[in-house]
């Protein structure tokens, strides 16, 4: 289907929008016609746009997973979803191809002004505050395919959190894509006022076809003075996937914003989680890693915008290849003139598990003052034989020293994760590294 201002339309329509996102989305379908593809990176131009399938209309959000379709709840029950709600969630929002099929949030936080629930039910609900938000970190201009994701949107998290408080159990948003040549585009607000915080985590699976899928998000985050916002993600899109993410949060005043970004699966990744520093004392802090077998190229790493004095950044990234596939980290580390005191640290590792995968690493760092420090690690490098030699000697073949030293390599990203997310990873990265993964 071609892409044009007819599909904005039909979406807006479908959707019964206000006057003013249909003309936000057509204003941002004319900024993509006239932006060009971009020129770093893995090489994207093998993407067939005229037979992406921008939008399909669902069947509803319900509130009971007994009243999801059956063969689409059969789906998030193979994948544990409605379980991990039911032992440690606060709460989730499920959406399947272009819309939201199940949504709910617990009583306990409800009651205390949290909002939690898909962009399109928050656009009819409380529109004034998705209009205040929404393109506020990233506007369509900012890059070809935030226009293209502001133009054909669908579905996406949105998150309120009330001044104070503060959510002791992670919320959760899983997408899904089970529907051959579909392109996913949603959109995510997050809003943690002063004095609050909360995680958000957030699930992305797809089924492999043999033609292409297309995903665009974006994320953007907005932490007030004294708020503390992680967003986790955990993405294990299937190897047809071209997966290009832009994800920035905005940190006033003694807020963090953490990243923890972990990518596996996708043909392409170009995601580049990044935090603006915006008040005196914010901190950001990005962790991501990514994992490359075959014929995939991940694209990965974080950005940092320091804009006050006493700001502090880190960015850590890790990298595992495998059977030829391609890992890059990207790092950019800004410090304005006014960020007087500042500072920063940046780590990358890589791990080849063979001769023919690929590690780079990109670094920019931008130093505007004197006052200000950057520091930066980097090495990459094969399995050790002689740790391998070892684990084998005490029982162990050499898959299962091969994984058991992956995972020790990926520890500072694993602990960082919920306890039953980690254990997910771990089965997940098992597969991936296998070449099981679907």
């Amino acid at each position: 289907m071609e892409l044009s201002g007819d599909v904005a339309r039909h979406i807006s329509s479908s959707k019964k929008e206000p006057a003013w996102m249909l003309k936000r989305r057509l204003d941002a379908y004319r900024l993509f016609t006239e932006m060009p593809m971009p020129k770093f990176g893995p090489d994207i131009s093998t993407i067939k746009m005229d037979e992406v399938e921008w939008y399909s209309k669902g069947t509803g959000k319900k509130k009971s997973w007994e009243e999801v379709d059956p063969e689409i709840r059969a789906k998030f029950e193979k994948l544990g979803v409605p379980e991990a709600e039911r032992k440690f969630l606060a709460g989730l929002e499920a959406q399947l191809e272009s819309e939201a099929v199940y949504g709910n949030l617990k009583k306990e936080w409800e009651g205390k002004g949290v909002i939690f629930t898909n962009m399109d039910e928050a656009l009819q609900k409380h529109p004034d505050l998705v209009k205040k938000y929404l393109g506020k970190a990233i506007p369509p201009s900012d890059n070809k395919f935030a226009a293209l994701t502001d133009a054909v949107w669908s579905g996406g998290s949105f998150l309120f959190v009330p001044r104070g408080v503060k959510l002791e159990a992670p919320l959760h948003a899983f997408f899904m894509i089970s529907k051959e040549g579909l392109g996913q585009f949603e959109r995510t607000v997050i809003i943690a006022e002063e004095g609050s915080s909360v995680h958000y985590v957030e699930g992305c699976a797809a089924f492999m076809y043999p033609r292409s899928n297309l995903h665009t998000g974006v994320v953007e985050i907005f932490a007030e003075k004294g708020a503390h916002v992680r967003y986790t993600t955990l993405q294990n899109w299937s190897h047809n996937v071209y997966n290009l993410v832009t994800q920035r949060g905005i940190a006033k005043e003694n807020a963090t914003i953490e990243w923890i970004d972990g990518n596996m699966g996708s043909l392409i990744t170009q995601k580049y989680p990044c935090v603006i520093l915006a008040g005196e004392g914010a901190k950001g802090k990005v962790l991501s890693i990514s994992v490359a077998s075959g014929k995939q190229n991940q694209d990965s790493g974080g950005k940092v915008v320091h804009l006050a004095p006493n700001t502090n950044s880190t960015i850590i990234s890790k990298s595992v290849s495998s059977k030829g596939g391609v890992a890059t980290f990207r790092a950019s580390v800004d410090i304005k003139p006014e960020a007087k005191n500042s500072n920063s640290f940046v780590k990358c590792q890589g791990l080849m598990l063979d001769g023919i995968s690929k590690n780079n690493s990109i670094p920019k760092f931008l130093v505007g003052n004197g006052d200000s420090f950057v520091s930066h690690e980097a090495s990459a490098g094969r399995l050790s034989e002689k740790k391998l030699f070892y684990l084998m000697s005490r029982g162990l073949s050499r898959k299962e020293a091969e994984e058991l030293l992956v995972v020790g390599f990926l520890e500072s990203f694993l602990k960082e994760l919920p306890f039953e997310y980690a254990v997910e990873f771990n089965r997940l990265l098992q597969m991936e590294i296998e070449g099981q993964a679907v």
